[in-house]
This record gives structure tokens, sequence and C-alpha cells, in this order.
């Protein structure tokens, strides 16, 4: 497979690595750090914690965003796992992905998400301060009293900002015997998906969207990150995991993708401006043909981002760079720690009136710091601590040695 970059041909047929997926998954995590920091400062937006300084401002890059953030993730992460499809049985590869999510994911609920409830607890007065004593409860599943986060009775266990791993889990597991009536029977469609070409690229994948939009979010219109009975969220996440499994390495949508960028590019950015004006153009009532329209520009500009994104990252992205193995391995870590560095940094400047400049660039700063100083001095240099932060068997070396591009895997999922 060959990638044109400025000219220069550089082809990863050898070596297997797509170095384009590896810098986008690090894109979409780091989108999600920005968005998270920005929920701290966001008006309007209901969050753990909130600052005195919230702007309003924020809300448009943050809406711009939520179109297309969480639904590349789990893109990216369908392409992950058609990566290393085939290369294990299935039961080896589904324990393989019990391990490699399910662990960091009881480990973060338990130790790294609890100052999360606990600083919201104390800031809403539920219960008096003290983190020892709260995680002496906490670890025991002993119930608080008074009215917890989310406007439930009790605080108990939870995931908060890990969301993304039991979502993740659970629709690898589902995918496991669709893969393989895929690598039989079905794989006449996998081959369709992977022929697409111009328009149908947008089209045929927005339809299944189409029907959950008409049909499924009327019914669940909120997406609550609770697993059991968040049936929008799962119709439409699945959906866009399983795309990303059917693309894959195939070379020819890819080229595709790349030769359309410009196109899908403008297209998304009319589709957002449709998206944003949907209250002028749309109405209060509007009749079933003009309803549906909207509906298809919801979907249509969250694909064409995606679409964009990718068409865009594997023209300019897909080649070797020597920052990539060690952001790839720190990229998971990161993600686990971020959100509870930004209650605890955010929740304790905070108190200190630092003002609307100084202290969103703090809590920002500080926030990559605890993630930098978290994985640099201590998840990579404690092997015993890789597995609870799903770090990969091959750490790179503490300094960028020649040949360390080589040392980490492309693409852990």
């Amino acid at each position: 497979m060959t990638s044109t970059t400025n000219g220069t041909a550089i082809s990863t047929a050898t070596s297997g690595r797509r170095y384009d997926i590896d810098v986008l998954r690090i894109f979409a995590f780091s989108v999600l750090i920005l968005y998270h920091v920005g929920m701290f400062y966001a008006f309007d937006r209901g969050w753990h914690v909130k600052s005195a300084y919230q702007s309003d401002w924020l809300n448009i890059p943050m809406n711009f965003t939520s179109q297309w953030r969480m639904a590349l993730l789990f893109v990216i992460s369908g392409l992950a796992v058609s990566f290393v499809w085939g290369k294990y049985s299935a039961g080896r590869f589904a324990l393989r992905r019990i391990w490699r999510l399910l662990l960091p994911l009881v480990f973060g609920m338990a130790i790294i998400v609890a100052p999360q409830p606990y600083i919201e607890a104390v800031s809403k007065g539920i219960i008096e301060p003290g983190f020892f004593a709260f995680m002496g409860q906490y670890l025991t599943f002993q119930d608080f009293p008074g009215e917890a986060w989310g406007g439930e009775d009790i605080i108990t266990w939870t995931w908060n900002h890990l969301w993304y791993l039991p979502y993740l889990l659970f629709y690898t597991l589902i995918l496991i015997p669709i893969a393989k009536i895929l690598d039989g029977p079905g794989k006449p469609l996998r081959t369709g998906f992977q022929n697409l070409r111009g328009i149908w690229i947008v089209l045929v994948p927005i339809v299944p969207l189409m029907i959950f939009g008409n049909f499924i979010f009327p019914k669940f219109p909120y997406i609550n990150h609770a697993l059991l009975d968040d049936w929008y969220a799962h119709a439409m996440y699945f959906t866009l995991f399983f795309f990303g499994f059917l693309i894959g390495r195939n070379e020819g949508i890819w080229k595709e993708l790349a030769r359309i960028r410009k196109l899908t590019l403008g297209a998304a950015v009319a589709s957002y401006a449709l998206y944003t004006t949907q209250d002028v153009w749309v109405g209060d009532d509007p009749a079933f043909l003009l309803n549906q329209a909207s509906i298809a520009v919801v979907y249509v500009n969250r694909w064409l981002w995606i679409i964009t994104i990718f068409g865009w990252g594997h023209q300019l992205l897909n080649r070797p760079m020597k920052w990539l193995p060690y952001a790839t391995q720190a990229v998971y870590p990161w993600y686990i720690l971020h959100q509870t560095v930004t209650v605890v940094v955010g929740y304790n400047l905070a108190k200190l009136s630092l003002g609307p400049v100084v202290e969103p660039v703090l809590v920002l700063g500080l926030t990559i710091g605890g993630c930098l100083v978290g994985y640099e001095y201590l998840i990579r240099r404690i092997p015993v601590l890789h597995p609870l932060f799903g770090v990969g068997a091959n750490v790179p070396p503490p300094k960028h040695e020649k040949g360390a591009a080589e040392a980490a895997p492309s693409i852990p999922v």
C-alpha cells in the first residue's frame, strides 16, 4: 500500500503500519481532553464541577467537535480491530480485549476516577471533606446519604469519562461473531462497502443512521453513558465502529477518501452551516420532508467530517514520525488520567480567584503536565502499572534511540 505526501510516495506494504491512523487516534483523544477542559468553563453545560469564569463562546467549538468527536473515535476503534483481526483465534482475541479494556476500567473506576465523585460531592455539600474517609466507603460500596451527582440518591462507583471503555468492549464482543460471518458468507457485504466510491461513500453509511434518528432517538433522546439503557448511543456508535471494521486496510477506499478529500471538506463546511442554522430553515413544526432533511443534515455532517479527516490524514500523515511510537503508547494512559487531573486542578485553582485568563491557562497546562508526568515518570517506568493503564508490551525506550520508531505496535486497541 502506498501513500503520497508532498509528492513523495511512502510504502506501508512492508511493515503493515498505518501511521495516519495512529496520528488520528492521538488527535481524537487530544480533542477529547480539550473538550473536557472546556466543560469546566463552558456556560450552560452541566459538568461535575464548574469554574466561576464561564464563557458562552466556548460552546461554538464544543458544539462543532461534539458532532464527530466520539463518532470518530469509534470508527478508529473499528479500524484498529480490523487491523489485528485474524491474528488470533476468536476466543483468544476476546480474552485479549477483555484484559486490555476491562482491567483499566475496573482499576480506573476504583482509583483514578474516585477523586471526581469526591470533589463533586464535596462541592455540592453532600459529604464533608475528607478524601480517605470517602475512599473507605467508596471502595467498600457503602451508600452515601444525600443527593449525589446525576440526580442519584447515593454515591456509587462510576466510570465518568471512562464510559468509552465498556462501550468499546461491548461492541468488540458483539463484533466477533459478525466478523466470523464476514470472513465467510458475509464477505460480499464487506467488499460492497469497500467498493463505495464518490457520492455513495457519503450516502450509503447515512441510511442506517437515518433509521436510528427516526425510530430509536425519539424513544431514547439522551445519551446517558449508562450502557444498559443507552440504545440510541449503541445503535449509532456500534454502527460507526462496524463501519471502521468494514473499511479496514482496503487500499481502494483509502485512495478514494484521499482523492475526494477537498470535495468532502467543502461539503462538510456547507453541511455544518446547514446544521447550525436549522432553527431558521426548519422551524418549530416542520413538514415530514423538511424534518427528514433536518435529520439527514445531522448525520451527513457527522459522517462528512469523519471521512474528511480520514482523507486528509491518509494523504498527509501516513509516514513515520519520530514522536509517534511514544505518543501512541502514551495516549491510552493520558485518556485514563486526564479528566481526574482536570477536575482536581480546576476545583483547587477555582478557590484562588485567579481570573478568566490565568485560571484556564493553568488548568489546561496542569492537565497536560499532570498526564505527562503521570505517564512518563510513573506508568511508563513501573511495569506493574502497564496493564492497569492499557499499555502494550512494547514500550519505547526512555530516550528516543535509533530504531525506536519501530518499537511500538502501530494500533493498540
